[in-house]
């Protein structure tokens, strides 16, 4: 991982539990090189964590909006440094 790598967290907000939110984040993951995970929450937001540059981050966010836009209200990030400990992209249960 590169010294200009980070991590993100995203909380992705609306219709986005039982809509293949997930799998679909999955799919794309592989596309934009990314690294971590994706989880539904108790409180009906899903959770991207992912690292890697911040470009393709910016990429794989909006391939995610691009693919489930009509189901996302919004979305809030918080970002720090990567810490490198993924080493795929895996869907947490």
């Amino acid at each position: 991982m590169s010294q200009t790598a980070v991590r993100r967290e995203v909380y992705f907000h609306g219709r986005v539990q039982g809509v293949g939110f997930r799998q679909t984040t999955y799919e794309l993951a592989r596309k934009f090189r990314g690294v971590g995970f994706v989880q539904n929450l108790p409180d009906g937001r899903v959770l991207l964590t992912a690292e890697g540059e911040p470009e393709e981050l910016d990429r794989f966010v909006a391939g995610i909006v691009a693919a489930m836009g009509r189901r996302v209200a919004g979305y809030d990030t918080d970002e720090t440094p990567a810490r490198g400990n993924f080493h795929d992209f895996t869907i947490q249960y």
